[in-house]
């Protein structure tokens, strides 16, 4: 249930640490400790700044700050909300779908389109096909815990498997390719950042221009036989790649 909270939040006057991130780290704080659970709804700026003897500008900034850090989102007609905490994910050879019905995240997708393509150069190239050459084209967009998180483009090999707008919203891509005998055994992954397009922050409920972070995976079977191209982008408030470095 969404509710206005009434956290206190006690404020040194005298303290060199500005006013805006004192009352950020607090909200913060109470997030991280259970105190303002996912989707309880904060006083609007105006109540919270004349509740603390603040300046409106000073309540803005601290939530700008925290709506940055991914952890309180801004909806129109709604107000500002704790958002559920950012997905971390390790970068193993599983998908999006499976990392997070693990992490308890409730997943779920929007099929945008899914559609027989001429192969552009690059995706011919990953998938090992003539350039022009028909293939699969996959776009999709992935919640969790009600949030968008990211925007999933998939390229694969025509006849691969019997993929429809229905499996897709309720199976993983991956889960559908291993259900039709496909055996993944390594990909090859390149993870970057960019800012946002306008559409690609429509899409996300993000503000214009926002960092993303985006990778693109090409996997092969068993039999090394390239099996699916993606191109994907994530919300870098909300989503992180965990890695673990072992000397050699």
């Amino acid at each position: 249930m969404v509710t206005v909270t009434k956290l206190d939040i006690d404020l040194d006057r005298s303290s060199p640490v500005p006013l805006y991130f004192q009352v950020a780290e607090r909200i913060a704080g109470a997030i991280q400790a259970g105190e303002l659970p996912p989707g309880t709804r904060l006083d609007n700026e105006i109540q919270l700044a004349d509740r603390l003897g603040l300046s409106r500008p000073t309540v803005r900034q601290a939530i700008q700050y925290l709506v940055d850090k991914g952890l309180l989102v801004r909806k129109r007609g709604v107000g500002t909300q704790v958002v559920h905490g950012q997905v971390k994910r390790a970068v193993e050879l599983t998908s999006l779908y499976d990392d997070l019905r693990r992490a308890g995240q409730r997943p779920q997708t929007r099929v945008l389109s899914i559609d027989t393509v001429p192969a552009e150069e690059d995706v011919a190239v990953a998938l090992g096909v003539a350039p022009g050459m028909a293939v699969l084209r996959l776009e999709r967009l992935r919640y969790a815990s009600g949030e968008p998180l990211a925007l999933l483009h998939n390229w694969l090999p025509l006849e691969l498997a019997p993929l429809t707008v229905e499996a897709l919203q309720e199976r993983g891509l991956y889960e559908l390719l291993r259900s039709a005998g496909i055996r993944m055994r390594v990909a090859n992954q390149r993870i970057g950042a960019r800012s946002a397009t306008p559409a690609e922050s429509r899409l996300l409920e993000e503000r214009r221009g926002c960092p993303l972070l985006t990778m693109v995976r090409t996997t092969y079977d068993d039999q090394g036989r390239a099996v699916e191209h993606g191109s994907h982008v994530y919300r870098a408030s909300h989503y992180s790649l965990e890695v673990t470095l072992v000397e050699r």
